[in-house]
């Protein structure tokens, strides 16, 4: 029996996305190395700077993220003393990650690079395109699938 192009994964929606995203996250990785960053931590960065204090569960619900591999990934962070994750006042099972200023300075020294990488990519890509990717991956979240519930 011939494998079809579904069998070989050429049609695999899973490996496409993946293959694209370890491609991309890498050149961002690479462009956000000189600050010591890498992609996933600059974007946690990012949403901590523009929302301020957050627990991790909604942190990692921002990010599409489960919350043990957010809070992983907030570990680094915290021992570089970029963020800060404590005990909630108000209900002790929650954990609040906030930016700390020198998270916010490495945010602003990684803001170039990361802009540069951003306009690299649209000017390769297509700004439109880029637009249409975004608004599309985003539309991949409203499918249904309910990955990190228990």
């Amino acid at each position: 029996m011939t494998p079809t192009p579904t069998d070989r994964g050429d049609a695999c929606n899973n490996l496409a996305l993946r293959k694209a995203a370890r491609y991309l996250g890498a050149t961002y990785d690479k462009a956000l190395a000189p600050v010591g960053l890498r992609s996933t931590q600059f974007s946690i960065l990012q949403k901590l700077h523009a929302q301020g204090e957050v627990t991790i569960t909604q942190l990692a619900d921002m990010i599409a993220m489960d919350r043990t591999t957010m809070a992983s990934n907030l570990k680094p962070l915290a021992r570089e003393d970029l963020v800060t994750v404590e005990t909630s006042p108000t209900d002790r099972r929650a954990r609040i990650a906030a930016i700390t200023p020198e998270g916010v300075v490495r945010l602003k020294e990684a803001l170039p690079l990361w802009r540069a990488v951003q306009a690299q990519f649209e000017d390769n890509f297509g700004t439109t395109e880029a637009a249409q990717l975004r608004a599309a991956l985003n539309a991949v979240l409203d499918t249904g699938f309910e990955p990190w519930a228990e």
